[in-house]
């Protein structure tokens, strides 16, 4: 039994015996590059996943941040607004709304400034009193004015957080104020 181990194997398969060794060690070096690849990529992927949750946390700071600020400038504007609207009839009385009467034209001029539509020709009929009471036209001023500031804030606001998140969006330091 010894002897058949001593036999000699043939060329042809000791050959075949070291293509498979070289093509099965080959495999493996294949496989430990694209695990290798594998994980550089896994790492890639965990720090662009850093990064996102980063900026997404700044850009968050930054519109808590925006809101807070506006929020408490327009609360102040709408309590002015109140307190200013609620003092008309203090400046404008009743017995100044008769003396001192708006006439039809004043009405479709103001009507036509606040929806943007030209108040047409002028007529005869623009001359005669209007049934609206200076004091109406005082406290419907006030409210319109309280709103428009509002507005601004809120634009100001806007603008001030689209700038701040873009800066944090592109890793820049965030500006306080853009005014």
């Amino acid at each position: 039994m010894t002897g058949a181990l001593l036999t000699p194997v043939p060329v042809w398969a000791r050959c075949l015996l070291l293509l498979a060794a070289c093509w099965c060690l080959f495999l493996l070096g294949q496989l430990r590059g694209e695990r290798k690849a594998g994980e550089a990529h896994i790492a890639y992927i965990e720090q662009q996943a850093a990064q996102v949750v980063k900026v997404a946390k700044a850009q968050i700071q930054v519109l808590v941040k925006t809101e807070t600020k506006y929020r408490d400038r327009i609360e102040k504007i709408y309590v002015k607004g109140d307190e200013i609207e609620k003092q008309v009839p203090v400046y404008v009385s009743a017995a100044d709304s008769r003396a001192y009467g708006v006439n039809a034209g004043f009405v479709r001029n103001y009507n036509a400034a606040w929806t943007n539509e030209p108040a047409g020709p002028a007529a005869d009929a623009d001359r005669e009193p209007a049934a609206v009471p200076l004091i109406d036209i005082a406290e419907a001023d006030a409210h319109n004015a309280r709103s428009c500031f509002a507005w601004r804030e809120q634009a100001i606001g806007l603008r001030e957080a689209y700038i701040n998140l873009q800066a944090v969006t592109n890793g820049l330091s965030v500006k306080d104020d853009p005014q």
